[in-house]
């Protein structure tokens, strides 16, 4: 995001901005430390794979159900106090993961904790490309701070348990519970406009489902989702589990993942206009193919860390770069974001629980490898936006 953009910007779509970059921070700490949690968590309530692929399921079902309700609230509730409202279900969620190992509670937990993830994501989308016009190294510096936080994650857990040892992963949960509880009051503080009720027949218009370049990225959205969300909540636990890495170094590999992602994408924002975004979208699907194969293929622990470094990097531009394609149709139809989220959030429910039953029934490398289909479909729903030459959104 340029200097000169910031800089035109009023003090209060600054703090806006603020507001946004530090959710997508505590965003990212909180949806990326579960998949670190989960071995924990496992452990802790004797879980079978398919109740935990269920748990990372239910918090990608959260955020595809609020992806459409946080477009529709903000009609009714007004937008700050829709957001601050989505934004306590993760309080109550982690919280519920803390104190019980009730099936059907934690299920409800990770629910919770989708619910403000999804909220945060469709405000966080929305007002950043209105605030800045569809500035596309805007959108890629907000999804940079998701970065930083799902980078730092492991981090965190591992000083949990450093301090608290056993208690350590419970101890992780509250620290995030208080954090997220500094960004309801940041929220508070922000001046954001109200939505104009009068003009809720046209914004609640869905004459953007007819264009075909929408489709094309939100398949883009879908099976990267399918990819992030089967990679991120499996990665430590398939590591540990068929004894290639120890626990530790299994860490390090998932705060790698998302340290060469914000590399990827702060390249990306600084670049901006220079960089052609379907040459971004061809070089990321290709990329991602080649280095998850290598991934799965090898044993050897230097290997594992180059794929994890070219995987991450590969994944860096996708999820932006989508997003920013669809800039004037997010522009023109706010509830069009609410419609992506939720039709490509649906990847991210399907990948977890699939890789888990998949485990169970044929061992957890198995369950890893179905990720390759979903790298695939990416790949062709890439090549469709890449050709495609019909929509007023496409370069």
């Amino acid at each position: 995001m340029g200097k000169s953009l910031f800089a035109n910007l009023s003090p209060a779509n600054k703090y806006i901005l603020v507001c946004c970059f530090s959710m997508f921070v505590v965003n990212g700490l909180y949806a990326m430390v579960l998949g670190p949690l989960l071995p924990y968590i496992s452990n802790e309530y004797n879980l079978s794979d398919t109740i935990s692929g269920m748990l990372l399921s239910a918090h990608q079902a959260g955020a595809l159900v609020a992806g459409f309700v946080a477009g529709i609230l903000p009609f009714y509730m007004g937008r700050k106090l829709s957001i601050v409202l989505l934004c306590t279900f993760v309080m109550v969620g982690l919280i519920a993961i803390v104190l019980t190992g009730n099936p059907i509670l934690l299920i409800t937990g990770f629910l919770f904790t989708g619910i403000s993830r999804g909220g945060i994501s469709n405000f966080n989308n929305t007002v950043v490309t209105e605030v800045t016009n569809g500035n596309a190294p805007a959108i890629n510096f907000l999804h940079s701070s998701f970065a930083v936080g799902a980078l730092a994650s492991p981090f965190l857990l591992i000083l949990g348990i450093h301090i608290a040892g056993d208690f350590g992963w419970r101890l992780t949960a509250l620290v995030l519970v208080v954090l997220v509880g500094i960004t309801v009051v940041m929220l508070a503080c922000a001046k954001i406009e109200k939505v104009d009720k009068a003009a809720r027949r046209a914004k609640l218009s869905y004459k953007f489902l007819k264009d075909r370049h929408v489709w094309y990225n939100t398949g883009v959205l879908f099976f990267y989702l399918c990819v992030e969300a089967g990679v991120t909540g499996w990665l430590v636990k398939y590591f540990v589990d068929t004894g290639t890495l120890t626990s530790g170094y299994a860490f390090v590999l998932a705060s790698l993942l998302w340290a060469v992602m914000l590399v990827g994408r702060l390249c990306v924002a600084f670049m901006g206009s220079k960089l052609s975004r379907k040459a971004v979208l061809a070089a990321s699907a290709v990329g991602m193919t080649i280095f998850y194969i290598i991934l799965l293929a090898t044993q050897s622990a230097t290997l594992i860390t180059v794929a994890i470094g070219g995987f991450g990097l590969s994944m860096a531009a996708v999820y932006p770069t989508a997003i920013a394609n669809l800039g004037k149709t997010i522009k023109h139809y706010p509830m069009s974001i609410g419609v992506v989220l939720v039709i490509s959030g649906i990847g991210a429910i399907v990948m977890p629980i699939v890789t888990g039953v998949l485990s169970d029934a044929f061992g957890i490398w198995a369950g890893m490898s179905a990720i390759i289909a979903a790298i695939i479909m990416m790949m062709i729903c890439a090549g469709l936006v890449i050709f495609d030459r019909s929509s007023l959104n496409a370069e």
